[in-house]
């Protein structure tokens, strides 16, 4: 699979995974402030990107240790949107609404490069697979 097709597919779970989040943005802003919506919209949406990423744009076995690491890909996502959204909102004065859309845009280049590091990396000894925690995760 090429580098584009991967990076095709990855824009095709990113706006699957970003309709997750947003839907999930908006029934949690319903309950809770905008900060602690996002956060947890964002981590509920991570961790089904991490499965979409590892068989469709990927096409690599979900292991423990990639959904570990995994979170990584998104830290300078997170660290972007989060401050993305607050400075829409809290700066600019943007509706908490439709802040975290716009502020969505700018971590994807960064999101890719690091995932695709993350989800290619080989494992090493498919021998040690259980002792160093590479093991496939259980559907």
């Amino acid at each position: 699979m090429t580098v584009r097709s991967q990076l095709i597919r990855f824009a095709l779970v990113g706006v699957v995974n970003t309709g997750t989040y947003y839907a999930l943005y908006l029934l949690l802003l319903t309950r809770l402030p905008y900060v602690a919506a996002h956060v947890i919209a964002f981590t509920l949406s991570m961790v089904g990107s991490f499965f979409l990423n590892s068989h469709f744009t990927y096409r690599t076995r979900p292991t423990w240790r990639k959904f570990v690491l995994f979170p990584l890909t998104n830290a300078a996502n997170f660290v972007i949107t989060t401050s993305g959204v607050y400075l829409l909102v809290d700066v600019l004065r943007l509706s908490s609404r439709y802040a975290p859309l716009g502020a969505a845009g700018a971590a994807v280049p960064i999101t890719f490069v690091v995932s695709r590091a993350i989800m290619l990396r080989p494992d090493r000894d498919p021998e040690s697979t259980s002792r160093a925690g590479r093991t496939p995760i259980s559907r």
